[in-house]
């Protein structure tokens, strides 16, 4: 590799594995490659996480799979002098934009749908960007990786709104709400999406850029 400024060639970056080094995921401290065991916590080193892929696109499945009945199956159970009413989670953010909710209503939407199908796309994304030659800067994808992780708990909130909704709006036979199965889908759904962005391995991403730049070097 070449720096147009300066014609000489750059010192190659020297990483921990290239210096035959692991560092603890657990507790950071970085031992010979040959250790298998962290002499500090205990915990199995690795210089990779072992089927990483593998895992992402496992948890990724399951939770694209419990996503769906989350979207057909209704989400809340409305009774209202006797007359019982579900609501789908698009069936209900209707309902709260006919209603005047638009703030609740927004924030649902983009909480059940936006956020879901995003962190979808994003991982499936990674996937292939470490699978496969797909141009994008590494440091936008160490973003996107970032990204995935630090929304992945605002995905619940739907599931916070269903609860709050059950525990307040009791007023027996008048009006009540309970939830639907898709409740159960869709908290499902978040905990598998998380678990497939916490099971990506981010040394891939930067081992993908080192061999992108050995070929273009």
């Amino acid at each position: 590799m070449v720096d147009m400024a300066n014609p000489r060639p750059l010192a190659p970056v020297l990483t921990a594995r290239g210096a035959g080094l692991s560092g603890c995921l657990t507790c950071g401290m970085v031992s010979p490659a040959a250790t298998a065991i962290c002499p500090r916590c205990g915990t199995a080193l690795h210089q990779r996480i072992p089927f990483s892929l593998q895992r992402v696109m496992a948890w990724l499945l399951v939770g694209f799979l419990c996503y769906i009945p989350a979207n057909l199956l209704p989400m809340l159970k409305t009774r209202t002098l006797g007359r019982e009413q579900d609501n789908t989670i698009v069936g209900g953010v209707i309902e709260l934009f006919h209603h005047g909710a638009w703030d609740v209503a927004t924030i649902v939407f983009v909480a059940s749908v936006v956020i879901p199908c995003t962190k979808f796309v994003v991982i499936i994304y990674l996937l292939l960007s470490i699978r496969f030659r797909v141009t994008l800067d590494i440091h936008t994808r160490i973003h996107l990786y970032d990204a995935v992780e630090f929304i992945g708990r605002w995905s619940m909130i739907d599931v916070f709104v269903v609860a709050i909704l059950t525990a307040l709006v009791q007023l027996g036979f008048i009006v009540s709400i309970n939830p639907g199965p898709a409740a159960i889908f869709f908290a499902l759904s978040v905990a598998f999406t998380m678990l497939s962005a916490q099971s990506l391995d981010p040394r891939l991403i930067w081992d993908r850029a080192d061999r992108e730049t050995s070929v273009h070097g």
